[in-house]
């Protein structure tokens, strides 16, 4: 992920209902130091029926001082839409967009058919997070996750991903070592929280374990599920102002990045069709 998406996406984790009532017992700046602060979310772990795999990830643990300088030196975005929309959907992106919508032809029918989600939309995602798997990011997600637990920032949010990245090592998922992200914890080819990854990944053929790194078609299945799972309407625009631009905005709160997205899906879509003519 480019340092710029790593941005909209703290901005996306850290939308946060300050007043919300804690869901855990494990403090922030805990006074035993982050080991105290890891035995204790241990119990709560277990508690909620992480077994000893997924236990075992927080084993030896150290803070990550990267992860609490990047999550502190967010600046606020101020490129007009213009501006930045012209400098993500660039040239390479688009040839490189095209080429995969043909390449995976046969995957894009059949998840648009089962989840109504358009391949052109799944494309614009996947190049504008990671370039189509090149940045993916190479920080240990438990250890970031784990950090911004024990950060006092937004401790409630982060405990919850720590638990569901337990969740997927526990599983048999991910091995601990394999769950690679940026520094906020995202994982694959689109960037899934571990708490999306649990809930929306998905395999396209309906068998063995979601690969959101590796497997392209997963990749494509799971964007596709992650869209139709926050409402989107098959056949619908995408744009501002119809009704589906709202759920790409479940999957970025940040207008610009949004319409980035729309605009990006809507070239996208011209080039498939010149393409089949």
């Amino acid at each position: 992920m480019s340092k710029i998406n790593a941005a909209f996406a703290a901005a996306l984790v850290g939308v946060v209902t300050l007043s919300a009532a804690p869901a855990f017992a494990a403090q922030c700046n805990h006074k035993g130091g982050f080991a105290g602060f890891l035995g204790d979310f241990k119990k709560e772990a277990a508690a909620k029926g992480i077994k000893q795999t997924g236990l075992a990830a927080l084993d030896g643990l150290t803070v990550d001082d990267k992860v609490l300088a990047a999550d502190r030196n967010q600046k606020v975005f101020k490129q007009t839409f213009e501006e930045f929309s012209g400098r993500m959907i660039s040239k390479d992106r688009m040839v490189k967009g095209a080429k995969l919508l043909q390449t995976h032809a046969e995957t894009f029918r059949k998840v648009e058919k089962q989840y109504g989600v358009p391949g052109p939309m799944i494309v614009a995602v996947w190049g504008l997070e990671t370039d189509y798997g090149v940045n993916q990011g190479k920080m240990s997600v438990v250890r970031s996750v784990a950090t911004l637990a024990y950060d006092c920032r937004r401790t409630d949010k982060f405990q919850g991903e720590l638990v569901e990245a337990l969740r997927i090592v526990d599983r048999g998922d991910m091995a601990a070592a394999d769950l690679k992200g940026d520094w906020a914890g995202e994982i694959g080819q689109t960037q899934f929280l571990p708490s999306s990854y649990v809930k929306y990944a998905v395999t396209a053929d309906g068998r063995g374990k979601p690969d959101l790194v590796r497997n392209q078609d997963d990749v494509i299945a799971s964007t596709a599920n992650y869209f139709k799972s926050h409402g989107w309407q098959r056949g619908q625009g995408w744009n501002q102002g119809q009704p589906n631009f709202a759920v790409i905005q479940e999957w970025n709160k940040a207008e610009v990045y949004a319409k980035t997205i729309a605009l990006f899906a809507e070239k996208l879509g011209g080039t498939t069709k010149s393409a089949e003519r």
